[in-house]
């Protein structure tokens, strides 16, 4: 039996990434971090997905010592979300060590029910300019935990290399568009769907849901091209 687990937020990505491995995996867990996070109905939303879309498994697990080693717009109430970079070149809103901590925990929730893989959501093509989303990274991060388990475990990212419309083609190609559209959070202010509209991870979706409306046909052809999918009536 082929098992994965998958890194989840709640959000389009992650929620994209679940219903593609319900069609690749005979039996799907879903693991979600409690980092302390400010948009914290994003848990409950992963709440009600899992139980919707039906995974085997859902676990919830309190890593909130995170937020109080990282000091991010995402972790503090009183750091207004900037689109504009720090001095360090990064967002306010990068969390540090945020992906190294769940993909590490994630391997061994993945170790413990015997799945082979880890699903990730992150993204190089269209990411908002974290270090710990690079292609990289995860590889770099891949083969130190497999070392360190002595057990192969697979770290997959599906989205790695697409763009949001081409993630907004991906979910329609398993018939989700509307549930990954009007039922996941992505918005940095907790406001489910469509969010609330001015945050960089609400620009950042809109901007890709509207390029996929405007040319389904191009971008469903370019998805395929990229990741070798077959052709798949959506929605």
């Amino acid at each position: 039996m082929k098992k994965a687990v998958v890194v989840f937020s709640g959000g389009q990505d992650s929620t994209t990434c679940l219903v593609q491995a319900q069609a690749r995996y005979d039996e799907v867990h879903a693991i979600t971090f409690d980092y302390g996070q400010r948009h914290r109905a994003e848990i409950d939303t992963a709440r009600h997905l899992a139980t919707a879309l039906g995974i085997a498994a859902h676990k919830v697990m309190d890593v909130t010592m995170l937020g109080e080693l990282a000091i991010s717009a995402l972790t503090r109430d009183d750091i207004p979300v900037s689109f504009e970079l720090q001095e360090n070149g990064l967002p306010n809103t990068f969390v540090p060590g945020r992906n190294i901590l769940f993909l590490t925990l994630a391997a061994i929730y993945a170790y413990q029910v015997g799945a082979e893989a880890v699903i990730t959501g992150v993204c190089e093509t269209d990411f908002s300019g974290y270090p710990d989303c690079r292609d990289d990274f995860v590889k770099a991060l891949n083969q130190a935990v497999s070392l360190g388990l002595d057990r192969p475990i697979r770290f997959e990212t599906p989205l790695m290399w697409l763009d949001k419309a081409e993630t907004w083609a991906l979910a329609d190609h398993y018939g989700h568009l509307d549930t990954v559209r009007h039922q996941t959070l992505t918005c940095y202010n907790g406001v489910q769907g469509d969010g609330c509209g001015a945050c960089p991870a609400c620009e950042l979706r809109r901007r890709g849901l509207d390029h996929y409306l405007a040319d389904k046909t191009g971008i469903r052809a370019r998805l395929y091209e990229k990741s070798g999918l077959g052709e798949k009536s959506g929605s």
